[in-house]
């Protein structure tokens, strides 16, 4: 299966319009947390060139250094666990951690 087809699966899984980031927008990333559990990823509305997707391991810091910008075509290199979720819609979260996966709507994330 590719990864258009996995992405559109898991949307359609959860109940989310499919709408994966263009490779050309900004994820913002936590480089030096991902090695941390669980993984964390969450989506806001995009800006600007930003598609609103923020990536980190552990625990969220409040540092305005945290996040790094990487364009979403790079993903796959460094949290290909994350890529197949990356086409829901903003307002979604998505936990990994060994051996399970919590996948749920915030609205909250769409208030910024």
């Amino acid at each position: 299966m590719n990864t258009t087809e996995s992405q559109r699966q898991i949307a359609e899984q959860y109940g989310s319009e499919f709408a994966p980031p263009r490779p050309d927008e900004i994820v913002g990333v936590a480089f030096d947390s991902l090695g941390q559990l669980p993984l964390n990823a969450l989506r806001h509305p995009a800006q600007g060139s930003t598609c609103g997707w923020y990536i980190w391991g552990g625990e969220l810091s409040q540092d305005p250094a945290f996040f790094e910008s990487l364009h979403a075509s790079h993903l796959p290199k460094y949290v290909p666990e994350l890529v197949p979720f990356m086409a829901l819609e903003p307002g979604w979260r998505v936990l990994l951690i060994k051996g399970r996966t919590d996948v749920w709507y915030d609205p909250e994330l769409l208030k910024i």
